[in-house]
C-alpha cells in the first residue's frame, strides 16, 4: 500500500461532494477549513448541485471526483460531507489515475466506500478523517495534521476505550462505517480483511441492526480473517420501546468472542467531535490491554 504525498503548505486540495448535497454555507466552511491548514481549496464544478438526497447526478459527482484524480495539479481530495450516494459511483472511478499518482483522499461516513475501493483497486493509503465542512476541534486537528501534513502516527492511547478481548495484533488498517462495510460485502469493492485490524463505527442505528450488520460480516467470513478489532463510537443508538432490547456492549462482546482476536471498544472514531484521522491501508499495532493503536507511516 503506497502512502500519498504529504499535504504541505500550498497544497491544492479538491473539495467534492460524492454523496449528500452541500449547502453554500457549508462550502464556505469547507474552504475556510482548507485555508486554515495552509492549503489552496479547489471546489468541484458541481459541488453545490442537488438531486434530492444526492449532490447532483451520478455523472456530475463522478466527474468532480475523476477530474480531481486525473489533474496532476491537485494534491489531495477532501470530501465535504457524507450522506449517501458514493457506492453508486464505484464502477466508473478512475482507479488507474489514483494508482499512477496517489493523492490524499480524506473523509468518513459514506466516504468509506471510496476508502475500501481505492484500497483494493489502487493500493493506496487513504485517510479516514473529518469531512471538510466539519468543525475541527483541537483534538481532531492535531490528529488530522499528523496524518495529512507531517505523516506521523495520528492515533495513540484511547483513554476512554475498554478492552473486550486482550492481546496484541499487527496488521493493515481497514474499515470505516459499518453500514457501508456491510453494503460492500460480497462486491469487488469490499476491503481485504486478511490479517487486518478493523476499525468501525456507525450512527443512528438500532442495536439490532448493528448486530445484524456485524453478523453479516461474520457470516461472510470477514471477521475470521482479522488480526484485531477497534470499535469506535456508535452514536445515536436507538433501541425503541422494546423492554427486552439487548445492549450494544453485549453485541460487541459477542463479536469479539466470535472473532477471537484482540479487541477494544470506544476509540475516537465515528460521528463525534473529537476523532482520530486514521490512515486506512497503513500498518498498525493494536495493544488491546492498553487500548492503544499505533500507526506506522513513512
Amino acid at each position: 500500500m503506497r502512502l500519498p504525498t504529504a499535504l504541505g503548505p500550498g497544497a491544492r486540495v479538491a473539495l467534492i461532494a460524492p454523496a449528500g448535497p452541500l449547502r453554500p454555507d457549508e462550502l464556505d466552511e469547507s474552504i475556510a477549513n482548507a485555508r486554515s491548514l495552509g492549503w489552496e481549496p479547489v471546489p468541484g464544478a458541481h459541488v453545490l448541485r442537488r438531486d434530492g438526497y444526492l449532490a447532483g447526478s451520478d455523472a456530475e459527482r463522478l466527474l468532480d471526483l475523476n477530474v480531481a484524480l486525473r489533474d496532476d495539479r491537485i494534491d489531495g481530495i477532501w470530501c465535504a460531507r457524507g450522506g449517501y450516494g458514493t457506492m453508486r459511483l464505484l464502477r466508473e472511478i478512475d482507479y488507474d489515475a489514483m494508482r499512477r499518482r496517489p493523492k490524499s483522499l480524506i473523509g468518513y461516513s459514506d466516504a468509506t466506500a471510496l476508502h475500501a475501493a481505492f484500497g483494493v483497486h489502487s493500493d493506496v493509503v487513504t485517510l479516514h478523517g473529518p469531512t471538510a465542512r466539519g468543525v475541527l476541534t483541537d483534538f481532531s486537528r492535531d490528529s488530522f495534521v499528523r496524518a495529512c501534513i507531517t505523516q506521523r502516527d495520528s492515533c495513540g492511547v484511547a483513554a476512554a476505550a475498554r478492552t473486550l478481548h486482550d492481546g496484541r495484533a499487527e496488521g493493515r488498517l481497514v474499515g470505516g462505517n459499518l453500514a457501508l462495510l456491510a453494503g460492500l460485502a460480497g462486491t469487488p469493492y469490499a476491503p481485504d480483511y486478511r490479517d487486518a485490524i478493523l476499525v468501525v463505527e456507525d450512527v443512528g442505528e438500532p442495536v439490532y441492526r448493528i448486530d445484524r450488520m456485524l453478523r453479516q460480516l461474520e457470516l461472510a467470513g470477514s471477521l475470521s480473517e482479522l488480526a484485531g478489532i477497534a470499535f469506535g463510537h456508535f452514536t445515536e443508538v436507538r433501541n425503541g420501546d422494546d423492554s427486552h432490547a439487548r445492549g450494544l456492549d453485549v453485541v460487541l462482546r459477542e463479536i469479539a468472542a466470535l472473532a477471537g482476536v484482540p479487541t477494544v471498544a470506544g476509540i475516537p472514531l465515528g460521528h463525534i467531535a473529537d476523532q482520530w484521522t486514521i490512515p486506512l491501508g497503513a500498518r498498525a499495532e493494536l495493544d488491546a490491554d492498553r487500548c492503544e493503536l499505533r500507526v506506522e507511516l513513512g
